[in-house]
């Protein structure tokens, strides 16, 4: 496969958005539907997905509600489908496994450590909520920590061994990385493994350029160059830049509406699809292609989309 090929991941919907913050979220099972396939049709080879409550938009890791939305994204597109275990930072280890355990996916996220993760911020800029639940949930994320203990992770990666899914390694500290390579040393993870390094985070490594580089050559460091795929994010205004960034060293990237509601300065954007083209269009302009679902699966080592239970 030629090396001028980035894989485009799309991030739905996420946890840590609110309604109130844009009218473009998706929430329903319809809408989270609708905005994968644009997604994926606009050139997004993988689809990082959370799931809604449909009544008020708060958070939910019930299966039944993935249920009313991955069978029609997989009908519709070709892309690879990746199911949070991190789900958020409210919620049980076991209610964030249990959609993954229930539909089996080809790939799945899986925070690498314990962190601080807030957005309480984000409420200074909020005039009116929408529903009830909102306004402490973002407030109160400055008491949230985000559990992922060395228990937590092998729990997940023993639990879903046997469904044969892989997984989005989320990195948002350096000693994340070394995390990853105490289950690496111990072969619960092994190559070809992709590591989505994050930036931004309130409680995470910080949005400078040196900390991408940094984070690269620890990687290369612990695992070796050909051991790993890797691929970015970075939250709110720093999505692009980072992303081209990643572009520029030969990384993967990740767009969406998890991780920034917005198209560019003080414009929101209007749907994930809106973000995926336009890093599509910094992609071209660097002589760089969107790898097709089908190459994803290759690099990545996937089990194929015909191996899932949905």
């Amino acid at each position: 496969m030629s090396i001028n090929k980035v894989i485009i991941s799309c991030a739905i919907t996420g946890s840590a958005h609110v309604p109130s913050m844009s009218d473009a979220l998706p929430l329903t099972p319809d809408q989270i539907a609708a905005a994968s396939i644009e997604a994926a049709q606009a050139g997004a080879a993988i689809i990082h997905l959370h799931a809604r409550n449909p009544e008020d938009g708060s958070p939910t890791g019930d299966p039944a509600v993935y249920g009313q939305f991955l069978p029609v994204i997989k009908q519709a597109t070709d892309a690879v489908i990746n199911i949070t275990t991190g789900g958020s930072a409210t919620m049980s280890v076991e209610d964030r496994l249990a959609a993954a355990l229930a539909f089996e996916p080809e790939m799945c996220s899986l925070n690498m450590g314990s962190m601080n993760f807030a957005f309480f911020p984000a409420a200074k800029r909020i005039a009116h909520w929408k529903h009830g639940w909102e306004e402490a949930y973002v407030r109160g994320s400055d008491a949230y920590i985000f559990r992922n203990t060395f228990r937590d992770i092998r729990t997940i990666l023993e639990t879903l061994a046997g469904t044969g899914a892989k997984f989005e390694h989320e990195c948002y500290d350096v000693g994340h990385l070394y995390n990853l390579a105490h289950f690496v040393d111990e072969g619960l993870v092994k190559p070809p493994f992709l590591i989505q390094m994050v930036f931004g985070i309130l409680g995470g490594i910080g949005p400078d350029p040196e900390n991408l580089m940094f984070m690269k050559q620890t990687a290369d460091r612990l695992f070796g160059r050909e051991a790993y795929q890797w691929s970015v994010l970075a939250a709110g205004r720093h999505q692009m830049p980072f992303c081209t960034q990643a572009a520029l060293l030969g990384g993967n990237v990740r767009v969406g509406l998890e991780d920034s509601l917005f198209i560019e300065r003080g414009r929101l954007a209007v749907s994930n699809a809106e973000q995926v083209l336009k890093v599509r269009s910094i992609l071209a302009e660097l002589s760089l292609e969107p790898a097709t679902p089908a190459e994803a699966r290759a690099l990545l080592g996937l089990k194929g989309g015909d191996c899932v239970g949905f």
